[in-house]
């Protein structure tokens, strides 16, 4: 099989760091080799995150350019480097992968974050699932349990993240507080189960935001808030939490969080959090295990899998444009 690779491909990667503009679609890049312990897998389609765009300006270093861009992919896994593997993970079998590189027509990637689909699943549905819903079941799980009954303030509601953490936190039997930017945002936000949908505290004003939240809460504010916007809400958030709460700040959309006094935390013994997936799923037994309950709840059809847009691997930079112009609801993919 492998003596029938093409020896280039298609992607796109980065030499630098800065605007859409330093996104290089290219079509003679080597095709990977993979080493011990990976597989090769033929993309069908990639994911669109917006930790590709940290990467892409710098505000996650890259371990060395050129680099290719990309987190999550889906297609068909057609060699496998030395060493032993997951039974799973035959030859010519649908799979999926978290790992870098993903915006190329042939990924090396490591056989412990490569799962084998069920044959319900397409690819489409896979790489528009993978990456953001197993970071929103591992943040309701681990970064906070989240109990039935709780409130909880989730930013970005209509947002790919924001649309699964609604529909797991509704199945929860939590309370959900969805801010958007839009009225039709909102109206995505509460189809997907947001009870109360909010404007941005920016746009509402900081003190009524937080006013409306405590009346929603008895006047105690939430237990926890899942902030993936950054810098313009997080102080906001900080606010709405109550007593004994967590502030779980995941993502930053809207730019880096700045440097804060620790001790604000001590007025309300409130927890603080900047959890990243890859530290929950470290472990193939860890991956396997939140990776199947995920894709049973895609089967089962308790969570609707939103796809916005898919554009072609050549168009990736008026996707990555969309994306940071909050242009966009539910999931971005890259047809390969």
């Amino acid at each position: 099989m492998a003596a029938s690779l093409p020896k280039t491909m298609k992607g796109v990667s980065i030499s630098k760091n800065g605007g859409v503009d330093v996104l290089e679609y290219k079509t003679d890049m080597p095709v990977p080799t993979p080493k011990e312990g990976e597989v090769l897998v033929r993309n069908d389609i990639a994911g669109i995150n917006y930790i590709d765009t940290y990467f892409r300006t710098g505000l996650y270093p890259c371990p060395s350019f050129p680099y290719t861009l990309g987190r999550e992919a889906a297609g068909t896994l057609i060699a496998h480097g030395p060493g032993s593997y997951p039974s799973s993970l035959k030859q010519d079998s649908h799979v999926v992968f978290l790992a870098t590189g993903a915006y190329a027509e042939y990924s090396a990637v490591s056989s412990i974050h490569t799962y084998a689909l069920p044959g319900k699943v397409s690819s489409e549905t896979a790489a528009a699932s993978l990456l953001q819903g197993l970071t929103a079941i591992t943040l309701i799980r681990e970064a906070h349990h989240v109990e039935s009954g709780d409130w909880v303030l989730v930013h970005a509601a209509a947002g790919g993240m924001g649309l699964w953490l609604c529909q797991l936190l509704k199945a929860t039997g939590a309370h959900v507080i969805g801010t958007a930017s839009t009225s039709e945002k909102r109206e995505l936000a509460s189809k997907a189960g947001a009870e109360v949908t909010l404007e941005y505290p920016e746009s509402m004003g900081e003190d009524k935001f937080v006013a409306k939240v405590k009346e929603l809460t008895g006047g105690q504010g939430v237990p926890v808030v899942f902030d993936g916007v950054g810098k313009k809400t997080f102080d906001t958030s900080l606010e709405c939490v109550r007593r004994k709460g967590s502030m779980v700040s995941f993502g930053n959309a809207s730019g880096a969080v700045d440097p804060f006094t620790i001790s604000r935390l001590s007025g309300k013994n409130v927890k603080l959090m900047r959890p990243t997936l890859f530290n929950y799923i470290a472990t193939r037994e860890e991956f396997e295990r939140y990776t199947t309950e995920l894709f049973a709840l895609v089967e089962q059809g308790k969570v609707d899998v939103t796809v916005h847009k898919t554009y072609d691997l050549n168009a990736v930079a008026q996707a990555h444009q969309d994306l940071e112009g909050r242009k966009t609801s539910g999931k971005l993919l890259l047809k390969v």
